[in-house]
């Protein structure tokens, strides 16, 4: 089998970096946050997963200190909200690179619903939200020790609102919610397709 080597400190020597390609498609971190002043932020990030059980911890990585994580920092509370199909376009909106006061909520078209425990709205309109309060804010730093300017947050998530059409005899149908996924190239999203059970060994 041939293959494409390369080491990513000298570049891969491709149209376009396959590392996002290659872990994908990922779920995307649809993250709404307030600044100290009141003013909302909705932001998708691409590097965005679950990481822990209980307490259940979720995070996302951003490049950059962006608005979303200064927010965070600031008021120590965050929700996800989950990006699906019937929603794309307005999360795609939401990506805008726009000043810190403007609300993309109100950018993307989107209209707000209260949380139970924290003070950062949800997407009203999405089918699954998280609310959460912020449990580390880490920089992320190279095998050698260089700090690089990316920032994981983690959260620990503290409630839970999932649409009820979703719960299938108590179970949460993942598929029924056609959450979309972040793949490689410049453009690239996945709606979840078929799918198949397969049961871990004993």
């Amino acid at each position: 089998m041939s293959e494409h080597f390369y080491e990513p400190r000298l570049g891969h020597g491709l149209p376009h970096d396959p590392f996002n390609a290659i872990v994908g498609p990922r779920p995307i971190g649809w993250i709404a946050s307030r600044d100290s002043a009141g003013v909302l932020n909705l932001a998708p990030y691409s590097f965005f997963n679950a990481f822990n059980y209980t307490p259940p911890i979720i995070g996302f990585a951003s490049t950059g200190w962006k608005d979303t994580v200064r927010n965070i920092e600031a008021t120590g509370e965050f929700v996800w909200n989950l990006a699906t199909r019937e929603l794309a376009e307005q999360m795609n909106a939401s990506c805008a690179a726009v000043p810190p006061e403007v609300d993309e909520f109100v950018l993307a078209g989107l209209a707000t619903a209260p949380s139970r425990i924290v003070g950062v709205p949800r997407v009203a309109a999405a089918l699954v939200s998280f609310e959460c309060r912020l449990s580390q804010l880490i920089r992320l730093q190279s095998a050698a020790g260089t700090a690089v300017d990316t920032w994981l947050t983690l959260g620990e998530v503290v409630g839970v609102h999932i649409a009820e059409h979703l719960l299938v005899d108590g179970i949460y149908d993942t598929a029924a919610a056609r959450p979309i996924l972040r793949g490689g190239g410049p453009a690239d999203y996945f709606e979840l397709g078929e799918r198949f059970k397969m049961r871990r060994p004993a």
